[in-house]
């Protein structure tokens, strides 16, 4: 058996994702009818072999034999769903640096829509969240080169660059009658992925924007720093803000999940093979000594946000406060294919809450769901799609959800969701989603 270290990702997005171990074993075909499938596949190999051939001798220009490669390998993962892709080696090696929290560029979480460049959000305090990128716009030229042709991580490589460089992005904007060209300039991003602080003398605001390797140290700091500056014996509770949070690796999400638990499954993987199945579970120690506990939620809340909501809803650690997350219930293995050839981001499983549910194009529906007052200039684009929308998405077990409300006010004193929170926690208002009850919790 061939053992290969990979990384698993769930992100909705370039660059998010979640991550694991696994291994690839060689498949053997036993049987006459495995022995006719596998002749056909050989024969369609040879027909991949003759169009190469023929391309390489009569196309127009002489084309490079490693462009064609490449081109059909992401032609044939491109078919498969919409989050499976070729990484060439140095698009690996810029996944693993933003894995890390640190990288080359302009600070926007995209996805591709249609042919053309998606911003799922701008990263807090980055160039491009500064220069007023926003969330859904649509990106259709680079310094005036289309998009459309490009695939995601073309594109992306174009955005990258040295620092201090400048970039002209061409955007358009739901709401907008014409395009908008918004200049920025490169920088080095360094996401810090959590931040926090305190909302009145009672209770701790902890707000997560992605889950790289620097994240539960930085959720553990940040609980500890909330509870010393307001003393234990004050705090009323803790808001987790997931709202935007577009993924990140898994062993991150299983380990802030397991911040607020002290037992019980936070997620189990399954792939196409029963004996696939992996299931990650909580250790002894909730860090917050079961303070009261808020997650805050939206359409674009994806992937490794989904587990951490999902666990803790499943659970009744958490009350969920907003609007229906995304909807992404994948998992992408990342797998290194050598030196110098880069990597395969290659969807092969499902992901499941505690409970059992998979939210693959469902989302996570919240225990009260919360809209935002939203600009009348804003309000054409204030709505994710989802994962039910993305062109050739894993279908759904049962009905499918469509997106939900994604707006985040900028000023705190208009976030109805955050007011709804802290209201809860103070005893101002009530409802019977909060506390919730640990008895209708998912068996341990």
């Amino acid at each position: 058996m061939m053992r290969k270290t990979s990384l698993i990702f769930l992100g909705a997005l370039a660059g998010a994702g979640l991550t694991l171990l696994a291994t690839q074993p060689h498949i053997a075909f036993v049987g006459s009818s495995a022995k006719a499938a596998s002749s056909d596949t050989y024969r369609q190999l040879n027909l991949f072999g003759d169009v190469f051939e023929r391309v390489r001798a009569d196309y127009v220009e002489k084309p490079e034999d490693s462009k064609l490669v490449e081109s059909a390998i992401n032609g044939m993962l491109a078919g498969l769903d919409p989050h499976s892709s070729y990484m060439d080696p140095k698009s690996f090696r810029d996944m693993q640096v933003q894995t890390r929290g640190e990288f080359g560029g302009l600070g926007i979480e995209v996805t591709m829509e249609d042919g053309l460049v998606k911003v799922v959000a701008p990263i807090d305090d980055t160039p491009a969240a500064k220069a007023g990128v926003m969330a859904n716009d649509i990106i259709t030229k680079l310094d005036d080169e289309q998009v459309q042709g490009l695939t995601l991580n073309q594109a992306v490589e174009k955005m990258r660059g040295p620092v201090n460089t400048k970039i002209k992005l061409t955007i358009i904007r739901k709401g907008q009658d014409k395009p908008i060209d918004i200049s920025i300039v490169r920088d080095v991003i360094r996401v810090k992925s959590v931040r926090s602080h305190n909302e009145g003398e009672d209770v701790g605001y902890i707000r997560i924007t992605q889950f790289n390797e620097q994240t539960t140290d930085g959720l553990k700091k940040a609980i500890s720093d909330l509870t010393n500056q307001l003393g234990a014996e004050k705090v009323k509770g803790f808001v987790v803000d997931l709202r935007n949070n577009p993924g990140g690796l898994l062993d991150q999400a299983i380990s802030v999940s397991d911040a607020f638990l002290d037992k019980g499954e936070i997620v189990s993987t399954r792939g196409r093979n029963a004996e696939e199945t992996q299931r990650f579970n909580a250790r002894p120690g909730d860090l917050t000594h079961g303070k009261p506990l808020i997650v805050l939620i939206n359409g674009g809340s994806a992937s490794a946000s989904e587990i951490v909501a999902g666990a803790l809803q499943d659970h009744k650690r958490a009350t969920l406060i907003g609007t229906r997350s995304f909807g992404k219930g994948s998992v992408q293995t990342i797998i290194p294919l050598g030196a110098g050839n880069g990597a395969l981001r290659l969807t092969t499983a499902r992901y499941f809450t505690p409970s059992g549910r998979s939210i693959q194009a469902k989302g996570i529906t919240p225990d009260i769901e919360v809209l935002q007052d939203v600009p009348d200039d804003l309000k054409a684009r204030t709505d994710t799609k989802g994962e039910a929308s993305l062109r050739g998405h894993l279908k759904a077990e049962g009905a499918e959800e469509s997106g939900s409300q994604s707006y985040v006010p900028p000023d705190e004193k208009n976030d109805r969701a955050l007011k709804e929170a802290l209201d809860l926690l103070r005893g101002a208002t009530t409802d019977a989603a909060f506390p919730p009850n640990p008895k209708a919790a998912v068996p341990n």
